[in-house]
């Protein structure tokens, strides 16, 4: 604004501040004809000059909302709860108002101090509560603040993903010189689904990883799908030391990754479990998480695959390998603003101690598959695994009868490794050597015979029964106790009574329940009665030699049918007594 109409109008500032009532809209209609410009234009100006500005007093009620936060929760959350999946809000604060004052959730009301009428809050005031409270939408939408993590040198920590190459898929015809293509927007959207699920099985992922400390980026492709199997092969293959400016390689001590299936399958666990690498995911949603890998993802895109449109590959090995010329030469020559250097720079002051070389692909491969198994071990503290036995005494606390995890140890092929987790959840891997056995089948670390008699270590067992077998007996050293049990003393020196709480135990006094009779009838039992030979068998014992010979006649005369066993008693007595007084006691005749 040229220095002329400033000073104008700032004189017309003036003159306004100065008119009475009523008096400034004059003085503004002969500015607007005096300049020519319109009665908007001219407010605008005065406003640009500083010293039109005139600072209005603050109303006393300033701060404060007749809105209570509770009311605001309940309107925030409404809005909130409209959003869809991209953020964007289907409710707005005027319709959300309306539902919730006709469904009497909210009132949003205040009292006039002047009339005393209650009067609806205005969508503008009950806007400036919102943001008062920090609870509009637009508040709540902004990401959760973070903490920056670090890592100690390169391989501490290196991240993974995987992504969809929307822009490119591989061409089923093989007569087709150029297999990969970029996909065709109006080919290929949502609203053509089937075009979609035509290339679906023949589409590209890309797998990248990032070492968290450099920031070197390793870009690898692969067909089909976020899998397993893909995830363990990138992630062997970005292992191997490859030579030349391809620099990264390594076995990381912590993996990064995203809480995906194929992330956390039992393949790509195993591999790192046995290379002793930490895997760690990070909470569902919380892509910023692995935010450095995401950003390569950017890298990649906007510097590598952008040319793929003006230079076409034929397959997936041509893709990979103009990759990783693009990967060795960025990362060499583009530096990182965090630490100023050039990726592969920072990555190659990487310690001797902290550069872990990785097993061969081989070896890594057979790792990834084989799944940790369950092993008894026996009284000589060995567990046979894959056709070997080996030798578990050095392991903590470990028992005859535990079944131990046990897998193959990459770096020795004497030895495999028995899965320890603690208390904190922490896996520990101890190896465990192998047992080397002579042409007869005996371990050739075992004493021989007659030339000495080693012992096994006593284990955790064995060291708690001793300990219990000197509490029972009360004794101090193994040898008392030994002493103790041979006196055939009782545990403890009978200072137990197993039955004492009986004695203590206090009842109550129950009273006696009032009951009936019951009616029993008791049944009629008929014997059989003996036979003569039974019954006579019977009487001769009991009369001895009083028994004779003509009484076995006259038992068969007097009792036919046979003699009642409640009768032989009165039938003896009958008998002992002379010959011509014999009676039939309970005959027939």
């Amino acid at each position: 604004m040229a220095a002329v109409m400033t000073e104008y109008l700032v004189e017309v500032a003036k003159a306004a501040r100065s008119a009475g009532h009523g008096g400034k809209q004059a003085i503004y209609q002969q500015a607007c004809q005096e300049l020519n410009i319109s009665l908007a234009t001219l407010h605008r100006k005065l406003n640009e000059v500083a010293a039109v500005k005139k600072s209005r007093k603050q109303r006393r009620d300033a701060g404060q909302s007749a809105l209570s936060r509770e009311e605001a929760l309940m309107i925030s959350g409404v809005m909130m709860e409209s959003r869809r999946g991209n953020d964007k809000r289907l409710m707005s604060l005027s319709d959300a108002l309306t539902a919730l004052r006709s469904n009497n959730l909210v009132r949003a009301e205040h009292v006039d101090e002047e009339s005393g009428e209650v009067r609806l809050l205005s969508e503008s005031a009950v806007h400036r509560a919102l943001r008062r409270y920090g609870l509009h939408p637009e508040q709540l939408s902004q990401p959760d603040p973070h903490t920056s993590l670090r890592s100690l040198h390169p391989n501490h920590v290196w991240q993974i993903d995987a992504s969809l190459c929307v822009l490119y898929y591989l061409k089923p015809q093989a007569a087709q010189a150029n297999g990969l293509h970029i996909m065709d927007q109006g080919e290929f959207y949502k609203n053509k689904p089937k075009n979609l699920a035509r290339v679906m099985a023949d589409r590209v992922w890309s797998y990248e990883i990032t070492d968290h400390a450099s920031g070197w980026i390793y870009v690898e492709y692969v067909m089909g799908a976020e899998s397993g199997q893909n995830f363990t092969q990138v992630l062997i293959n970005a292992m191997q030391e490859r030579g030349g400016a391809d620099v990264l390689h390594g076995v990381p001590k912590i993996l990064y990754m995203d809480p995906g299936s194929a992330n956390t399958s039992a393949m790509a666990l195993n591999l790192c479990k046995s290379l002793g690498i930490e895997a760690i995911a990070h909470a569902p949603g919380n892509a910023r998480a692995t935010g450095q890998v995401e950003n390569a993802r950017n890298i990649i895109e906007k510097k590598f695959e952008a040319g793929l449109r003006f230079r076409p590959v034929a397959d997936l090995s041509e893709l990979n390998a103009l990759a990783a010329r693009w990967r060795a030469v960025f990362n060499a020559q583009q530096v990182h603003r965090r630490h100023g250097k050039s990726r592969s720079a920072q990555w190659l002051t990487i310690r001797e101690d902290q550069l872990v070389k990785a097993p061969s692909v081989e070896v890594c491969r057979e790792l990834a598959v084989a799944t940790p198994e369950e092993r008894k071990v026996t009284p000589g503290l060995k567990i046979s695994f894959h056709g070997d036995e080996y030798c578990v005494g050095e392991v903590p606390n470990v028992l005859v009868g535990q079944k131990l995890l046990v897998t193959r140890n990459p770096w020795r092929e004497d030895a495999a490794q028995v899965v320890i987790r603690g208390d904190d959840g922490h896996e520990t891997f101890y190896l465990v050597p192998r047992v080397v056995k002579d042409e007869l089948g005996f371990d050739t670390t075992a004493p021989v015979l007659g030339e000495g008699y080693g012992r096994l270590a006593d284990t955790g067992a064995q060291k708690a029964k001793q300990a219990i077998e000197q509490v029972m007996t009360s004794t101090e050293t193994p040898a008392q106790a030994e002493a103790v049990r041979k006196s055939k003393s009782t545990p403890l020196q009978g200072r137990l009574d197993p039955y004492k709480p009986l004695d203590d135990a206090r009842l109550p006094d129950y009273m006696p329940r009032r009951g009936r009779e019951h009616h029993l009838q008791a049944p009629t039992v008929v014997a059989q009665p003996l036979t003569h030979l039974q019954a006579a068998k019977v009487l001769r014992k009991q009369l001895g030699d009083h028994w004779q010979p003509e009484h076995f006649a006259w038992l068969q005369r007097s009792y036919p049918q046979g003699i009642p066993e409640d009768q032989l008693a009165k039938v003896a007595e009958q008998l002992r007594t002379p010959r011509p007084a014999l009676k039939v006691v309970g005959g027939n005749d």
